[in-house]
């Protein structure tokens, strides 16, 4: 058995769902094009302006030892590649040709699932990285910047020969017809009567919106598809929803649970309960009622072997314990700012990409009319542009998470920022101060 899939992505072909009594073939090909002409031309300014920012400051902390630097720059550029390849995405949107080669439409094509695996790959070093060094002070003193680097570039050679399938299964417009027309005994549109359905095709009268024209230079989401076997792609979907969002979920929720778990216990063992205080109070009651205070005469060589004791072993001074309390609390604040960091990796992660995974797989399931619920087709053939949309949202908050969470780039940027304004201060007051002396 051959199955027809597409970029497991932008459109899968209708091929199912004949017992459904309306149309379930999800958003019409003009409002899938406006919708990614309007998204991809909304998100262009944003993240080419947060991505260059983000690179430039960066870089210019990249001799500094600052944790996950190496991931983040490498997050950043992954970002910076998908948002320069918009402009062609929206050229190719609002006037539905491509000029500029099969080649160049499948290498911006492969940008697009390139960002996606590499932001989720790096996004789990970051998360695994702060938590290794948390828990273990030991690693992060032998820690080399030459192992993030190598790790790097393990993870782009890995994620691009993982996601070149997505350009290997692509096939030239030029060897399929350039019509896309549904025949009209398969019709999903019932007839006047709803009454009269029986669950077998229904002849129909094409609407103004059909038929939809594939171009013929057509690129994306018009990209034909080669015929895969079922075994075939069946494995490529469990690799991809395994390696591209149950694992990184899961190392990402562990690095969580580990350093909430940590700083817990840290807590509790500075801070003994009430409970636990008072029956040694009680205790000390009850020995002194058993034990009545000596007399003077008795008194006197006891305070005085106290005083001796005291003189052999003194009390740690306030100088001295006043460190060991700042670094306690430094450590805890440390541990905090870790937590914040893997728990806004994990809401990203979820926010963005948890909406194309868990979709994808119900997307599949009813293009092969493994799911046959008419509601949930239509739910889920609808939703699945607007999931494509939300895991482009990533290339705009993933600066954001470098500026809020990092106190390095912001002091860094402030810095930058401040000394770029002071300098155009200066020049607009010498222009000033030129110009009334020329006067």
């Amino acid at each position: 058995m051959n199955l027809n899939v597409s970029d497991l992505g932008e459109e899968l072909p209708v091929n199912s769902s004949m017992r459904c009594p309306y149309d379930v073939i999800g958003w019409e090909p003009q409002k899938v094009q406006q919708l990614y002409f309007w998204f991809y031309l909304l998100l262009f300014i944003p993240g080419l302006c947060l991505n260059t920012t983000a690179l430039w400051v960066l870089c210019t902390h990249i001799s500094k030892k600052t944790k996950a630097v190496i991931f983040m720059v490498n997050l950043a550029l992954a970002d910076l590649l998908h948002v320069m390849s918009l402009p062609l995405r929206i050229h190719y949107y609002l006037t539905h040709t491509w000029p500029f080669g099969h080649t160049l439409c499948l290498f911006c094509f492969y940008l697009k699932y390139l960002n996606m695996y590499a932001s989720i790959t790096f996004l789990v070093c970051i998360s695994v990285q702060r938590c290794v060094f948390l828990l273990q002070p030991f690693y992060a003193r032998r820690w080399r910047r030459r192992y993030d680097l190598l790790i790097s570039a393990t993870v782009w050679l890995v994620v691009g020969i993982g996601c070149s399938p997505f350009i290997i299964m692509r096939i030239s417009n030029s060897t399929v017809p350039s019509q896309y027309t549904p025949s009209p005994s398969t019709s999903l549109i019932p007839s006047s009567n709803p009454s009269q359905y029986t669950g077998s095709p229904i002849p129909y009268s094409t609407p103004s919106t059909l038929p939809y024209t594939r171009p013929i230079d057509g690129c994306f989401k018009d990209l034909p598809t080669r015929k895969l076997p079922l075994p075939l792609v069946a494995a490529m979907m469990v690799l991809a929803e395994l390696f591209g969002f149950v694992l990184p979920l899961s190392a990402i929720s562990y690095c969580s649970l580990r350093i909430a778990h940590s700083l817990r216990q840290r807590q509790d063992s500075r801070c003994p309960s009430t409970s636990q205080a008072q029956p040694s109070a009680q205790t000390d009651r009850e020995h002194h009622h058993n034990h009545p205070c000596p007399s003077t005469s008795q008194a006197q060589p006891s305070a005085q072997t106290d005083r001796e004791h005291h003189h052999n072993h003194r009390c740690p001074s306030t100088s001295q314990a006043q460190p060991s309390a700042q670094m306690n609390r430094q450590i805890d604040k440390e541990k905090r700012r870790a937590l914040r960091m893997v728990m806004s990796c994990s809401g990203l992660f979820l926010f963005c990409f948890a909406p194309y995974h868990v979709n994808f797989l119900l997307y599949v399931m009813v293009s092969q009319d493994i799911v046959s619920h008419c509601p949930t087709m239509l739910v889920v053939r609808h939703f699945h542009p607007v999931s494509l949309c939300v895991a482009s949202l990533s290339c705009c908050l993933n600066p954001l998470l470098y500026y809020f969470l990092t106190a390095e780039f912001r002091q860094h940027l402030s810095q930058r920022t401040s000394s770029l304004s002071s300098s155009i201060r200066g020049r607009l007051m010498s222009l000033e101060s030129t110009s009334s002396f020329r006067e």
